[in-house]
């Protein structure tokens, strides 16, 4: 949805409005639609370039990538308090009927704000504590009284949020992406972890950080949530809560794209788009005999829907691995080999003017789709549940800032269906056997093929087996054997 970046000055009033400005054209890709700043709950109105910036305690901005019409620019300024938000609040609406509040605008970030306010009494933490109980969406954002600034990030890290304290200039910031506060010349930058809150106000000079726990079922028992019922129900309960996240997803878009591979979880996507009747192209990306090439071209054929594929060679590797490795901001040779088709393909989307693209980043984790959760299953039986969660947890990390960073290079916002609290509180109450069968050599997640065939998915992607998007794209025998080889590209980064 957009980049979002704020400054506290820890001892006094400093002039924090440049650097501000510079950290958001940083991230100019993050949000091309719009920038605006606000110090010490002033909005900055005129030309950012020349007009005069008082000095500061506090300065929050924002770059809008605008996906609908009705898109509106932060900073929000409402009863004192100032927001900053990078969120797609999908429960908003209900919110905004529900409490019988004054609203100035359709954004769905302003809910937020008014939440705030109702609960603010004589603590700010604790009214975002209780805000945030109520929101149904993924979120980074930050909000401000004009003394304390808090900054937080949705429980399971879908957006991102970095932070950092610069001692020798007593200032702390914070910014959707890391290199906006590497251009503030500050080198040690923390990641806010799913869940985590900063509390910062210029008593102090260090982040106070307060943690709150993934609601993940504790599920150690396949017998132990719904011991009255077999496979039939999970299914028919997962098949409900997956069309509600996509469709909350998808609802005023006119158009949207599909990191497509032709295999299960992209798939089961792009049949749920096309069947909410909205306008869905799919986009493919690997070598030109790749795995998914072939799955994607008789996947999209079966489902009649538009496919967009670039075929890559030798010569295109080489030219998408500097620009992912400045969208991942970090030397990691598999995030590279996963992030360049999902980069590639937000990059086409781009050009065909698409804002929004659904991914099945998540599914993999939720219904056992990796080999070694078969081999903790035949050890483990029941209990490998454990290993699903706390891969889940550490999906952030892993794959969703890569993801995030990527698509958003390319000004494209990335949804995941999958990594909705009620998927993933479902998919993780369904018991282990239901996902996996008993031979290691059976296909895995097997709980979601059979809601496949209910959804009248095409067989193709039904039974394809798994493959890592590294090796399905065929982009990562060339890249480790071709490109990365010598070792320049990760002495150009670390220079």
């Amino acid at each position: 949805m957009c980049a979002i970046a704020g400054i506290l000055s820890i001892n006094g009033k400093q002039a924090l409005g440049e650097d501000l400005i510079c950290m958001l054209k940083t991230m100019e890709h993050r949000g091309p639609d719009g920038s605006r700043i606000c110090l010490d709950g002033k909005l900055v109105t005129g030309d950012l370039e020349t007009t005069d910036l008082p000095f500061a305690n506090i300065g929050l901005g924002h770059n809008l990538l605008s996906i609908v019409g009705t898109e509106v620019s932060q900073p929000l300024v409402k009863h004192g308090l100032v927001l900053v938000a990078n969120a797609e609040i999908y429960n908003y609406r209900e919110l905004k009927n529900f409490y019988d509040e004054c609203y100035f605008t359709d954004s769905d970030c302003e809910v937020i704000l008014t939440l705030v306010n109702k609960y603010y009494k004589n603590s700010l933490v604790d009214a975002v504590n209780t805000t945030i109980k109520e929101l149904d969406g993924d979120y980074a954002f930050a909000i401000s009284n004009g003394k304390e600034l808090v900054v937080v990030r949705d429980e399971l890290g879908v957006k991102p949020v970095y932070y950092a304290t610069d001692h020798k200039r007593d200032l702390f910031a914070f910014a959707s992406e890391r290199k906006a506060l590497w251009k503030l010349g500050i080198k040690d930058v923390n990641v806010l972890k799913p869940g985590e809150m900063i509390l910062n106000n210029k008593t102090i000079s260090k982040p106070q950080t307060k943690k709150k726990t993934m609601p993940i079922p504790n599920v150690r028992d396949g017998n132990e949530s719904f011991p009255q019922y077999g496979s039939n129900y999970y299914k028919n309960l997962l098949k409900k809560v997956l069309i509600d996240s996509v469709k909350k997803r998808v609802v005023g878009l006119d158009r949207v794209g599909i990191i497509f591979s032709g295999g299960l979880d992209s798939s089961i996507l792009a049949k749920l788009s096309k069947d909410l009747e909205v306008e869905t192209f799919l986009y493919t990306v690997g070598t030109e005999n790749s795995s998914d090439m072939k799955y994607a071209k008789q996947v999209a054929n079966s489902l009649d829907l538009p496919l967009k594929s670039k075929i890559v060679a030798l010569d295109d590797i080489k030219h998408y691995t500097g620009l992912v490795l400045n969208a991942i901001e970090e030397y990691n040779v598999m995030k590279i080999g996963v992030g360049m088709p999902s980069y590639i393909a937000s990059e086409l989307a781009s050009q065909d003017g698409i804002r929004v693209m659904l991914s099945g980043q998540g599914a993999d984790e939720i219904f056992a789709g990796y080999q070694r959760y078969t081999q903790f299953y035949q050890e483990y039986g029941e209990k490998t549940t454990e290993y699903l969660e706390a891969d889940v947890s550490n999906l952030y990390h892993v794959n969703l800032q890569r993801d995030d960073a990527v698509t958003m290079a390319n000004s494209v916002e990335l949804r995941v269906p999958y990594l909705d609290s009620k998927v993933v509180n479902v998919g993780l109450n369904i018991p282990m056997k239901y996902k996996l069968g008993h031979d290691p050599d059976d296909l895995r997640k097997c709980i979601l093929r059979r809601l496949a065939l209910d959804l009248e998915v095409p067989m193709e992607a039904v039974l394809r087996p798994k493959k890592a998007a590294q090796y399905g794209s065929g982009i990562h025998r060339l890249l480790v054997k071709k490109v990365l080889k010598d070792g320049s590209y990760k002495a150009q980064f670390e220079s």
